[in-house]
């Protein structure tokens, strides 16, 4: 017995079902085993009989008084149900209609007329049998079921407005119900339940608490067809919006034509002056095609369109940006000569190289622009260096800041996939100038980073390469552009952040630090009349005399460049303001006294290295970041097992360096006349002061030889010599980095001597001729060079091989010691560490290629 109900339920007037209802249900009734539906009161309802007990149960029906009871059968695949495969309440019914269909099955037409449950199974064959129990509905009256049933009314003719598939009979037929019991089963039957939720209604016998499940239901069916109702008409609102502002804009196109107007506003017109202007504009032919196929795309899309917008932003970028615009160069070498040299002092090196690019530029045309790279401590003129180049040049200046810049976008461009894109810097930089041949300046090269974006330091390989920029592509372009015609200028304070790759494309370019004299005449002809204008001061209410600018680059500074001293300067002219606003008239001009009110005690002592004359106590210098510095190595010697201690934050290489001087020392101690056996009876602890600050490097190992001999021999080391170099277990001394820096220091620390290899004999014509005449140079191939002149009534001087060497030309040139220190020194140990702690080193020390930054407690 499978049966199923056909697809829907049919509606009939309530006449026509009044006529086919029969007055009373007897007990004994034909049960039906239905699947997959419910049959309430009052409803007509198909069902296809497939079953042979089913046909044989229809057959003797329509014979007799064409009455049975459905009841729903509780799980589908049940082909022969028993008793307990059904669920216990159903309905009577009346056969109103038979078909035979030609398949063999039955199609079948009831009407449901009450709740009844079984009592009795009678029989099962031929089929079911059962006595029954008709439950009859309470009288439908009260208030609260009038308004259950009112509310259950509304909202059902509700939920037939908003659905288009249900007939419109379905809502006369609901307002023509007025029983409350048989709007209810009405509802239940049409409802889009599951069969659980529907025998479930048919088996709440209260009319009340039928009602409350049927308007939880519709209240639930009526919420979704709202909100499908409101994103219908939405959407339904966008198109018409879309389509109507289309046809808007075409009936005003047809307006314009007829009326004879240039259509100023329309996109036809947009069109055609864009493309006179990138026919205007000089693009190669691979940028014209690409702006053509962009401008073909922009005639296609719709004023309303997003990507329109984007089109022409981009066509926009094509045709401002300078295809074919140069600035003619000035390549009048005495006039550039002239300009360089009134905006900086000194740097004849850089201002060489750029004398010669411009000769070079003359003899032929068509070269492409040189790369460099600035590299040197803050301050003393990397990024004002490029603006005077420019103005040399007579080109157009832009500077790239490129501290802290982590995404490869940033020189590269962002792709048009994404919201906001926009150009690199690069570009937008050229496009800024309106020439395609500008002095660009990429500030800040050691700065850049670099992480989960992309690295921008790979990205400035194609730029900053000679033989590929003249085809970089950016990335939101896509299109060639030519960089060769840029002058690139990089800086960075050193080169050990920048990559290889990136270095071996760029001409470095090394600034040291100033001396003393060269800081005197900078401040005199730029920091004194800058910081005077900016400060509202006249010319003659600050003109600090020679003496003046050195005692304050003496005593208030110790830097390479000169960033500080024109910020002391500023003080001065701040505080000569304040008073000169205080006082009027009644202020004086500048008098020397003066220094030290508005600048304060002096910081540094300029003859700190004068006090070191004790054993055990050398001066070394060191190269850092940030410029040279001197560097004190001490050592003292206690009772003990022949143990060995390095204290002062000292790296791995430095240490290495220092146990190659004590082999070096013990290996010689008999030529130098120290005691071995004292040597295996004595602890000795090296210490380099300023031990908050780290260093590392192989150039100290001279010093660290001199340190450990002036100890052992208890000889005070000459307090005017300064010395550099790395050290062999042969007693060699090799070559070290950044000699004009360690130069510098020296000079500028007042020492007299400066012990240098002999192999970097070269670099002392990078040093200043003030320099050179001031200090005397000892040029050592081996330690026993060094000990001779640190310390030279003590240590004769020999070859590795034991054999006196021959005096080099360097030891010829030395000038006499116009003073030695007494042994009988009344310099006091208090004063003698102020001194060594007030010129400690400002960073790393030690090392010739030191890169780690300060760090100051």
């Amino acid at each position: 017995m499978a049966d199923h109900s056909q697809d829907g339920d049919l509606i009939l007037t309530p006449d026509e079902l009044g006529k086919s209802a029969p007055t009373e249900i007897p007990r004994e009734l034909p049960i039906l085993p239905i699947r997959g539906v419910v049959v309430f009161p009052g409803t007509v309802v198909p069902l296809t009989i497939g079953r042979e007990k089913s046909k044989l149960l229809t057959d003797a029906v329509l014979a007799g008084d064409r009455l049975l009871a459905v009841f729903a059968q509780r799980h589908e695949q049940t082909l022969d149900p028993t008793l307990d495969d059904i669920y216990r309440v159903g309905t009577a019914a009346t056969v109103l209609k038979l078909l035979r269909m030609p398949d063999g099955t039955n199609s079948l037409l009831v009407h449901g007329l009450k709740r009844v449950g079984i009592e009795q199974m009678i029989t099962t064959e031929p089929y079911w049998r059962a006595t029954i129990h008709a439950h009859d509905e309470a009288a439908d009256g009260g208030i609260e079921i009038a308004a259950l049933a009112h509310s259950a009314r509304q909202s059902a003719l509700e939920i037939i407005e908003l659905s288009p598939n249900i007939p419109d009979e379905a809502a006369a037929i609901l307002r023509s119900l007025d029983k409350p019991s048989a709007l209810a089963d009405y509802l239940a039957a049409n409802l889009s339940l599951g069969l659980v939720q529907k025998q479930e209604l048919l088996e709440t016998f209260d009319i009340g608490d039928r009602f409350r499940k049927i308007n939880a239901t519709l209240n639930n069916q009526l919420e979704i067809l709202r909100l499908s109702q409101k994103i219908q008409d939405d959407v339904r609102k966008g198109i018409d919006k879309t389509q109507r502002d289309y046809f808007l804009q075409e009936q005003m196109r047809a307006i314009q034509r007829e009326l004879g107007e240039g259509e100023d506003g329309g996109l036809a017109s947009q069109i055609a002056e864009l493309r006179k202007q990138v026919a205007e504009a000089g693009m190669p032919e691979a940028v014209l095609k690409e702006a053509n196929r962009e401008l073909d795309r922009l005639g296609r899309l719709s004023q309303a369109s997003p990507e329109h917008a984007l089109v022409r932003d981009y066509l926009q970028w094509l045709i401002e940006m300078p295809w074919t615009e140069e600035s003619e160069d000035q390549l009048d070498l005495k006039l550039a000569e002239h300009i360089l040299n009134e905006d900086h002092y000194g740097l004849e090196k850089i201002k060489r190289r750029i004398l010669e690019y411009l000769a070079v530029r003359k003899l032929k045309q068509d070269g492409r622009g040189p790369i460099l790279c600035f590299v040197g401590p803050p301050g003393v003129g990397k990024t004002s260096l490029g603006q005077s180049i420019a103005r040399a040049l007579g080109r157009k200046f832009a500077r790239i800041a490129l501290g802290g810049v982590r995404d490869e976008a940033d020189i590269r461009g962002h792709r048009r996939t994404y919201i906001g894109s926009i150009p690199g810097r690069i570009v937008q930089e050229i496009r800024k100038c309106g020439v395609r041949n500008p002095v660009l300046m990429l500030d800040e090269l050691d700065k850049l980073g670099r992480d989960m974006r992309g690295d921008p330091g790979a990205a400035l390989l194609e730029v900053l390469d000679p033989a590929q920029n003249h085809n970089f592509t950016d990335h939101y372009l896509g299109v060639p552009i030519d960089l060769s015609k840029v002058f690139f200028i990089a800086t960075a304070n050193y080169l050990d952040p920048v990559d290889a790759p990136l270095r071996d494309r760029m001409e470095i370019i090394e600034l040291s630090g100033y001396t003393i004299e060269e800081k005197v005449e900078i401040a005199k002809r730029y920091l004194v009349p800058r910081q005077a204008a900016e400060n509202g001061l006249k010319e003659s209410a600050f003109r600090p005399s020679a003496d003046v600018l050195r005692e304050i680059i003496e005593g208030y500074t110790r830097e390479a460049g000169v960033r500080t001293l024109e910020r002391k300067l500023g003080s001065i002219c701040r505080g000569l303001a304040a008073r000169v606003a205080r006082d009027g008239a009644k202020a004086g001009g500048f008098e020397p006294k003066l220094v030290a009110e508005f600048l304060g005690p002096r910081p540094f002592e300029r003859e700190m290295a004068s006090n070191l004359g004790v054993p055990g106590v050398v001066t070394g210098l060191a190269y850092t970041p940030v410029g040279g510095q001197i560097m004190f190595i001490e050592a003292t010697a206690m009772p003990g097992r022949g143990g060995f201690q390095l204290t002062g934050q000292i790296g791995d290489v430095m240490r290495e360096s220092a146990q190659a001087a004590l082999s070096v020392v013990r290996s010689n101690a008999k030529r130098w006349g120290i005691d071995l056996s004292r040597l295996s009876q004595t602890d000795i602890h090296v210490h380099v002061p300023a031990g908050a600050i780290p260093k590392d490097g192989p150039s100290a190992g001279v010093a660290m030889v001199s340190t450990l001999v002036s100890l052992l021999t208890n000889r005070a080391a000459k307090a005017d010599v300064g010395m550099t170099g790395e050290i062999t277990l042969r007693g060699l001394v090799l070559p070290i980095g950044g000699v004009k820096e360690k130069v510098l220091a020296a000079h500028l620390a007042g020492l007299k001597t400066v012990i240098l290899p002999k192999r970097n004999e070269p670099d002392l014509a990078e040093l200043p001729k003030a320099v050179r005449e001031q200090m005397t140079f000892v040029l050592a191939a081996t330690v026993d060079e060094v000990l001779a002149t640190v310390f030279p009534d003590a240590v004769q001087p020999q070859k590795a091989g034991g054999r006196k060497p021959a005096a080099s030309p360097a030891s010829k040139r030395k000038a006499p010691v116009s003073a030695k220190l007494s042994a009988g020194s009344k310099r006091t140990e208090k004063a003698r560490r102020a001194s060594a702690a007030r010129g400690g080193p400002a960073a790393k020390g030690g090392g010739g290629t030191g890169t780690a930054a300060a760090k100051r407690r």
